[in-house]
Formats: structure tokens, sequence, C-alpha cells
């Protein structure tokens, strides 16, 4: 799922019907199933991510250190590296490699989304209270308290 697609969902949740505060009170369940159920399925999305990254890792690891074995080096598409790279320089090449630079970029999206998805459950479960403090609000303009 992309990140524009759950801030268009969360919009269209957020508004709470003032004149059907009961119903609002009773989708607050739906709703923290929908959401959550969305942030479980992005969490396991993003520890896939992250495994793929420390596997991509390795293998360009020993690629710049010059023992990644010719079957991976043919499936990857990658040709021997030419230059001899001291041990100590070789993260600072990994850093700069596209295909790690383009995963890195996915971790971090998929880490965003499931930021997003855990602030948005949190703001359902205080959605009790928002719903308890406008009914005591209503009580107290009307004079019922």
């Amino acid at each position: 799922m992309k990140i524009d697609e759950i801030f268009d969902l969360w919009k269209k949740d957020t508004d709470i019907n003032k004149l059907n505060i009961d119903e609002e009170a009773l989708k607050i369940p739906k709703l923290h199933n929908k959401y959550y159920s969305m942030l479980t399925q992005e969490r396991l999305i993003l520890k896939k991510t992250e495994s793929e990254y420390k596997k991509l890792y390795l293998q360009k690891y020993e690629f710049f250190l010059g023992t990644l074995d010719e079957e991976t080096l043919k499936e990857k598409g990658w040709f021997p590296n030419p230059r001899s790279i001291l041990k100590a320089d070789i993260p600072m090449h990994i850093e700069a490699d596209d295909d790690i630079i383009s995963l890195t970029l996915k971790v971090g999206l998929q880490k965003e989304k499931v930021s997003a998805l855990e602030s948005i459950v949190k703001t359902i479960s205080e959605r009790n209270w928002i719903i308890k403090n406008y009914i005591d609000w209503q009580k107290f303009t009307n004079g019922i308290a």
C-alpha cells in the first residue's frame, strides 16, 4: 500500500459525525481493526525489506572485497570488481552503491508507513476520550451537567 493511500483513507476516517455520536463510538473497534491490520502488514513488509537489505549488504561487501562467488555474480549481473579497495573503505563504497541506496530508500519509506500507521492507531485508541469529552461538553453547554 502506498503512503498516500494510507493518508487518503485516514483523511476520510478522521471525520466524526456529531449528530450520530453513538454510531461514531461504535465504529472505533472497526477502525482500530482496519488500521491495526494495515500496521501489521506494513511491519511484516518492513522486516522483509530490512532482511533483503542485510543480505544485499553482505553480498556487496563480498563483491568489493573480491570474494563473491562467480554464480552470484552471474545471477546478479555484476562483473568482478576490477579495483582493489582497502577493507576499511568498503563500507563507504557500499553506502554509495546504487542498489544499496535504492533499498535504503525503500526501507526508509516502509518505516515512514509503519510510523504513520502507529500514530493513526494511537489516535483511534484516543477517540474514546475525544467522544467522551465532546459529550461532556455538550452536557455542560446545555446545562445538563
